[in-house]
């Protein structure tokens, strides 16, 4: 497992029975998680001092309960010297995916030492996390995500990072069409990141389902790389979809045209009380390099 172990301003405090303890900044939160199926004793006594939790509903859906939260705040990702804008949303969401912070330390590790310009398109971008890891290791950066309101505050957290003037090209626009445009302008990139969704519909009403759609993607993204590749990550949070089944689909797309190596893990982030960690979702890894 790829454990996310190097925050400060975010801990999981503890878990049990489908929720988890966090601490965003000063705030404590609970949250659902369907990942956390035991049922062991709560041993922290912070669970009844939580800010807010957040409750899902029968019908579908949910809200935050028992809410003391300010509208939004900031953490900071001091290892690389990142600051995030948190703000709860409707859908027990924050803006951030704190484990994510395990791949942000390998690609920013990978940028720094390649000795060359690197060019990282982001696909399915969000708020920008990788972004502005990736920006602030020194890469030019294309984001790319289809909700406007998610690209604003990919800016404002790059703005927070000191990233502001960085060479980082924001796009609204569907991911698949906006890399058969690249394709056919001839536009090319050293990386690709993509955290796509697990579901979704188009402008049309298609049903987008990752599981069927994932070969095809990352065939099509394959196209868009440099002749001298960096890096190819590519991250999934549906569940039944394994870190090696994704690892398996990224080996048959990039090492026939490229060689180079594939890694594939689930995601984590460690629980302070247990000193166990908790599987966040899963990523694969692909570097051209063979050193």
């Amino acid at each position: 497992m790829w454990t996310a172990d190097g925050w400060r301003d975010y801990e999981l405090i503890d878990s049990s029975d489908g929720e988890r303890l966090e601490r965003w900044g000063k705030y404590l939160l609970i949250r659902p998680d369907p990942q956390i199926i035991w049922k062991n004793a709560r041993r922290s006594k912070l669970w009844d001092r939580a800010d807010a939790t957040y409750k899902r509903s029968s019908s579908g859906g949910g809200a935050w309960g028992r809410n003391s939260l300010p509208e939004s705040w900031q953490i900071e990702y001091q290892p690389l010297g990142l600051t995030f804008k948190i703000k709860p949303t409707g859908f027990k969401h924050t803006g951030l995916f704190p484990e994510q912070a395990a791949n942000w330390e390998w690609f920013s590790d990978l940028i720094r030492k390649a000795g060359r310009p690197i060019r990282v398109l982001n696909l399915f971008a969000y708020t920008g996390g990788a972004t502005v890891a990736a920006a602030k290791a020194g890469a030019h950066v294309t984001h790319v995500d289809a909700s406007k309101g998610m690209v604003q505050e990919a800016k404002q957290n790059a703005a927070l990072s000191g990233l502001a003037e960085a060479p980082i090209r924001y796009i609204v626009d569907d991911c698949k069409k906006f890399v058969e445009r690249e394709i056919r302008r001839g536009k090319r990139y050293e990386a690709v990141i993509m955290d796509p969704p697990s579901y979704g519909r188009g402008p049309n009403g298609e049903v987008w389902k990752l599981e069927d759609s994932i070969s095809e993607l990352l065939s099509l993204t394959r196209d868009v790389l440099s002749d001298d590749p960096l890096f190819f990550l590519v991250s999934s949070y549906t569940t039944g979809l394994s870190a090696s089944a994704m690892g398996y689909s990224l080996s048959l797309t990039m090492k026939k045209r490229f060689g180079g190596r594939i890694f594939s893990d689930e995601l984590g982030l460690p629980v302070t009380e247990t000193g166990e960690a908790i599987p966040c979702g899963a990523a694969s890894r692909w570097i051209f390099s063979d050193k």
